[in-house]
């Protein structure tokens, strides 16, 4: 794997300054074969006792998310081997394949500080994650998953042991059923409660074609396309046409939904483990039954998704 986008940014870095960090190559334009984008990493270069058994499973697709001006996105799917179900899998970190049940905790991504071929360093602090993706699971119902992780300078791992969950600075989790052959736009808010104190110096960001290990079916397929980190926006949507804004009374329990325009569509709330606790049509109000807590709501309209973070007293 090449990082030929990395440098460029270095070279220009000489004439002009930039104060955000953004991930290398997260437009999926640049290919230095068909197999891998740049600046992620697949099967194909993962490792573990069990790597040589790799198959491919990611590859450059002409299918781009709308109004793109470029012509590539990423395309991961998943394979069927004997009844086995190995999920798609694109990461800025290693693949590391330790066992042949696929739920055991020996399979995982994880941040190699040592080798920035495997590794994205970021002392940044977004306050969101935006990303297209189309997903079509092969009939089955289950759900894609997107989870970046912000951390400390240590080989984080995910799904997390407990070494791991303590060097976690922010999390933006994102579990999301079929989208019934469209591209969606998702923007998903960190979460900077888990250990305060904490500063980033790399992020860890995966795409799956499900949210668990060897769920699914063969050739579930996700389309991935422009991964772009937001700062200093504390409503996501505020630079669309939606000028959609979210606000919470906790005396009622009540959350509003504003915006210009007529919102339709649907609406979920997550918790801080990317767990859906509450689903429903969107409506101006919304009785939010939940513990007190940080939440996230979603808002899917006319193909698009927001995030909105509320926080129940």
């Amino acid at each position: 794997m090449k990082r030929i986008l990395l440098l460029t940014v270095l070279t220009f870095i000489g004439t002009y300054s930039f104060a955000q960090g953004q991930i290398g190559n997260g437009d999926m334009e640049s290919w230095a074969n068909n197999d891998e984008p740049d600046n992620w990493n697949s099967f194909l270069t993962a490792t573990g006792t069990w790597s040589s058994f790799a198959s491919d499973q990611c590859d450059a697709s002409s299918d781009v998310r709308p109004g793109s001006l470029g012509t590539t996105s990423c395309k991961i799917f998943s394979n069927s081997i004997l009844g086995t179900v190995a999920n798609g899998n694109v990461t800025l970190g290693q693949i590391v394949m330790g066992s042949t049940n696929p739920t055991s905790p020996d399979n995982h991504n994880k941040t190699i500080t040592g080798d920035v071929d495997f590794s994205e360093s970021l002392t940044d602090t977004p306050d969101s994650i935006v990303y297209w993706v189309k997903y079509t699971p092969n009939g089955g119902n289950g759900n894609a998953r997107m989870k970046a992780t912000l951390h400390a300078d240590y080989d984080y791992r995910d799904p997390e042991d407990a070494a791991s969950a303590a060097q976690v600075v922010a999390t933006a989790v994102d579990n999301y059923p079929s989208t019934q052959g469209e591209w969606e736009r998702h923007a998903i808010a960190f979460d900077y409660t888990v250990n305060p104190g904490l500063f980033s110096a790399y992020i860890l960001v995966t795409f799956t074609t499900n949210e668990i290990g060897g769920q699914g079916n063969g050739n579930d397929v996700v389309l991935i396309d422009d991964v772009e980190l937001i700062y200093n926006s504390n409503a996501i949507a505020e630079n669309t046409d939606e000028h959609i804004s979210v606000s919470i009374n906790n005396a009622t329990n009540q959350v509003c939904f504003n915006s210009e325009n007529d919102l339709k569509g649907t609406y979920a709330v997550f918790n801080t483990l990317g767990q859906a606790v509450q689903t429903g049509n969107i409506s101006n109000q919304v009785y939010l039954e939940t513990v007190p807590g940080v939440y996230f709501v979603h808002l899917k309209t006319k193909g698009r998704v927001y995030t909105f973070e509320v926080i129940k007293n």
